[in-house]
């Protein structure tokens, strides 16, 4: 990207002017284009009413689905919006029908919210659960996953990038063993998406759920889940209503031919319309660009801080991602975190709980987290850490 570039988006974007923002991971600064988006569409309800608003923008709605399937190389009948990466991974979840028994394989990076899921299924259902660690490179072993498939092996789960570690997961390669083995393959990529490229077909996963506030710079309480066509059918309901459910008699019903199955009816358009404008921002933008650009900031940050006495910078693993974690020797993540914001500085605190399996294995209670997007600069890094030299 080039400065003037990488200025216009900051022109058009409200927050760089306010603040630091390195908290991408948590909830990414909108383009105001998408903010715009939304308050329109808003104060058009609020004057012609809901349903003849959604009307008006009935093409414009449905072509969000088509966006968001140019993004993953998905077809837009494989899409379906959700609120958020946990809702969708929920439905994805409940939906494969898990039975006593039968094997999830998963790995060290996962989500508490999945972890939960995990735990839920083993203690409701009898399921076991099998977590192939990293190895001391901070890598995933692909062969450790072809020595624990069995022919229990019901589900893959994995998540591609963890919320407080800098590594990501080889998912093509998980899902070519996954084919290989005829087994279902659930991805979480609710910090991939508009963070690198994903193509859906490269990485050969059956369902991948996505939230829109992280990189993709969408609104808050936006998402999307993909479910491969092949396996719509396979996967059970956890709900319906008659925008799912749109032929109903007296004795019988037939859901949808496509992923919107999995949705309701009530949600918000005025969001909704957001994402799609995220992504179209997004897009004309190029996801090469943003993820060599997030790299190379993110590059800059850990040599930055690497080299400040009693920083410790805890990224391992040979492919690394925008998301960097550190601590303070002797001082509290959140004090950290509570110094920053004073100078306007914007990061997170990943929790043990966050990061379950991860965070035990390397006995962190907790790290600072400040995650890069493509608007963040390298002046903007020298200020985190001529602040950081100053709490030390």
């Amino acid at each position: 990207m080039t400065n003037t570039e990488i200025e216009q988006f900051r022109a058009e974007t409200k927050g760089t002017a306010e603040r630091i923002h390195f908290n991408n991971a948590g909830s990414s600064l909108p383009p105001d284009v998408v903010i715009d988006t939304v308050i329109k569409y808003l104060q058009e309800e609020a004057v012609f009413g809901g349903y003849e608003t959604e009307v008006k923008y009935s093409k414009q709605l449905d072509n969000v689905y088509a966006l968001i399937a140019q993004l993953i190389n998905a077809d837009a009948n494989e899409i379906a919006i959700v609120e958020s990466a946990s809702m969708g991974w929920w439905i994805a979840f409940n939906g494969v029908g898990l039975q006593k028994g039968d094997v999830i394989i998963t790995c060290e990076m996962e989500y508490v919210t999945n972890i939960l899921g995990f735990l839920h299924a083993k203690k409701e259902l009898g399921v076991e659960v099998k977590i192939i660690p990293n190895d001391a490179g901070g890598n995933f072993c692909l062969q450790a996953l072809e020595d624990a498939i069995t022919p229990q092996t019901k589900l893959f789960a994995f998540t591609h990038i963890g919320s407080t570690a800098g590594n990501v997961m080889p998912a093509a390669e998980i899902g070519k063993i996954a084919r290989k083995h005829n087994i279902l393959y659930l991805l979480d990529a609710c910090q991939s998406i508009g963070h690198l490229p994903v193509d859906i077909k490269e990485i050969g996963c059956d369902m991948l759920a996505v939230t829109g506030r992280k990189y993709l710079r969408a609104p808050r309480g936006t998402g999307f889940l993909y479910v491969r066509k092949e396996v719509q059918d396979s996967l059970k309901l956890m709900f319906m209503d008659g925008f799912s459910a749109p032929k109903v008699t007296n004795s019988d019903y037939v859901t949808r031919s496509d992923a919107r199955r999995f949705e309701l009816y009530e949600r918000s358009r005025a969001t909704t319309l957001g994402l799609g404008k995220a992504i179209e921002y997004l897009l004309n933008i190029g996801i090469e660009k943003i993820w060599q650009r997030v790299q190379y900031l993110a590059g800059i940050m850990r040599k930055q801080l690497a080299a400040i006495d009693g920083v410790q910078v805890h990224d391992i693993g040979d492919q690394k991602c925008g998301i960097v974690t550190f601590s303070v020797n002797g001082v509290n993540s959140y004090i950290v975190k509570n110094k920053l914001a004073e100078k306007s500085i914007n990061v997170s605190v990943g929790k043990a709980h966050s990061t379950l399996f991860y965070m035990e294995k390397h006995n962190l209670a907790s790290v600072v987290r400040a995650s890069v997007h493509y608007y963040n600069t390298e002046h903007e890094i020298q200020v985190l850490c001529e602040v950081l030299k100053n709490i030390y």
